[in-house]
Formats: C-alpha cells, structure tokens, sequence
C-alpha cells in the first residue's frame, strides 16, 4: 500500500530534519557543532572545523536527506508534480528549521541540491558548474553557494520545468539566499578592513 501524500511530506520534513552535521562532529570529534566556527551545522562548517572527510560526508548526507523523499515521491506518485515538489520543499524546510536542533538548521544549499538531482537533473549540471566556479575564483563556499542559488531558478526555467518544480526552485534559491546574508555581512566587514589597511 503506498503512503498517503500527507503522511509522505511529513515524512520527508522528518527526514530532511535529521542533523547530519551536529551528528557527524559529534561521533568524529565529540563538540557541538554550534559552538564553532560560524555556529552552523552544514557542511561548510563542518568541513572547517572538523576536517574534509566529515564535510564531504556531511555534504553527502544532506544532500541525500533531498534526493531520497523526491525519488520515493516520483515512485509512489508518477506524474504528480506537486507531491514531488511538496515533499521536495518539506525536506528543505527540515533541513533549514529541524526540530531536532530547536529549528536551527544548516543553510540548505546541499539538501536543496539533492532535491533538484532528483527533480531537474539537467539543469543541475550547469549550476554545478558556476558553484564550482564562483568557489574556486574567490575560496569561498558561500560565494558559490550564492551564485548557483541566483542562477537555478532561470536555468530551471530554461528547461521548461513543471510550474510546481520552478515554484520551488525560486522559493528555495531565495530561503538560500536569506540564510547566507550573515555570510555576506562577514565578506564585506573583511573588504572594508583589509581596505583600511
């Protein structure tokens, strides 16, 4: 018997909740992820503070906390469109607000990927790309982070994606893009000061 699609979105909230980098630091290091670095549990931080492996590992994980409730949608439910995309956009919103961390959660960048290989592998491939880029041209996670996050949504668009698919591509690059205005904030504090200089 399938799951019911309201039974299947709470399921991925659940799902996409799990804190997969407080529980990676925690069983590698033994600290609180929270307390270090920038205080955020993703994968970003987790790679600075605790090293490559647990990122990568980390980065892993959050992206299959997207990728699976989004396959499992499209099994159970071929052609809906909007279930895939409501278990999509639930797996993200755990991610960012989990319950298991009093709703402090990562900044959604890896879960949301996972989300989008599983909806619109395509145009995945060349947001991929300028992430890459943007992290490689300036050594920062966040930069490429924020330049596939405003790029997605239009290559999704591109590729004529179900309403619902770029209803949520457009949602989710733009939570991701809140999340990172600290980032931001701490970019520019770092350019004016080295300007002073």
């Amino acid at each position: 018997m399938n799951l019911s699609p309201v039974l299947l979105v709470l399921s991925s909230y659940a799902l996409g909740g799990i804190p997969s980098g407080y529980i990676v630091a925690r069983r590698l290091k033994g600290i609180d992820i929270r307390e270090h670095g920038s205080g955020n549990p993703g994968a970003a931080n987790v790679y600075r503070v605790v090293g490559p492996v647990a990122g990568l590992i980390t980065l892993a994980a959050d992206a299959l906390k997207g990728f699976v409730p989004v396959l499992l949608a499209a099994r159970l439910y071929p052609g809906d469109s909007e279930v895939a995309a409501a278990c999509g956009a639930m797996a993200i919103v755990g991610h960012l607000w989990t319950v298991f961390l009093k709703l402090r959660g990562g900044k959604g960048v890896a879960t949301t990927a996972g989300v989008f290989l599983a909806l619109l592998p395509v145009p995945m491939v060349p947001t991929i790309v300028i992430f890459a880029a943007g992290m490689a041209f300036t050594g920062h996670i966040s930069i490429g982070s924020i330049s596939a996050a405003l790029v997605f949504p239009f290559f999704a668009l591109l590729s004529r994606a179900p309403l619902y698919y770029s209803m949520l591509a457009f949602a989710a690059c733009g939570l991701i893009l809140y999340k990172h205005i600290p980032n931001v904030k701490r970019l520019m504090n770092v350019e004016k000061h080295e300007q002073i200089q």
